[in-house]
């Protein structure tokens, strides 16, 4: 072999290692780069966590702060319900009361003149005025009085105390009222004493 063969094969042996170095430095700086990218999206992956994250961290806390103010509005809601309730309560019949406060001065006015012995006849109006004066305030409050006298005996409006015999009416009529009976709107309040046919 002459020299410059085995110059051209070395020359030859060289450039092969050259590229292959060539080659094995792009394949490093290709995995170089690979590994630079895959860090750079991870590190993106990583900072989209937590920014996503925080903002369920900051939702959270703000459902909660919503569901603490609706369970404080709901227990003063309860309070101020059992407070109106309590004072619905003992004051109900303050209506009724201011309305029967002119009947108790008139009764007063009345008893007076019966004290100075005045005229029996102008006094028995005037508590006759009275008394109706006083059913026309309950009559405002819905109550009213039964009229049962000829009607048939129903347990629920009337209370029997007494069967009489009785040609002018038939069996199970009411023929006398012995105390007065009470509607109040729809419900009894108080049911007729009454006598009743047999």
């Amino acid at each position: 072999m002459s020299v410059n063969e085995q110059h051209t094969d070395e020359d030859h042996k060289h450039e092969v290692t050259g590229a292959s170095e060539e080659i094995l430095d792009t394949q490093e700086q290709a995995e170089v780069v690979e590994a630079a990218e895959a860090e750079t999206f991870d590190s993106v992956e990583e900072t989209q966590a937590d920014v996503r994250y925080e903002e369920l961290q900051k939702q959270v806390e703000e459902h909660q702060q919503r569901y603490l103010r609706a369970q404080a509005d709901f227990d003063n809601f309860r309070r101020r319900t059992i407070k109106e309730k309590e004072e619905l309560g003992a004051y109900a019949s303050m209506k009724l009361i201011g309305q029967l406060l002119p009947v108790v001065d008139n009764f007063g006015r009345a008893i007076e003149a019966g004290q100075g012995g005045g005229d029996v006849e102008s006094f028995a109006k005037g508590v006759d005025m009275i008394f109706r004066q006083f059913q026309q305030v309950l009559e405002q409050e819905g109550l009213k009085p039964m009229e049962v006298v000829g009607e048939p005996f129903n347990p629920e409006f009337h209370q029997a105390i007494m069967q009489v015999e009785s040609e002018e009416h038939e069996e199970g009529i009411i023929v006398e009222e012995v105390q007065k009976g009470y509607i109040l709107k729809d419900k009894v309040l108080r049911p007729a004493m009454v006598k009743v046919s047999s």
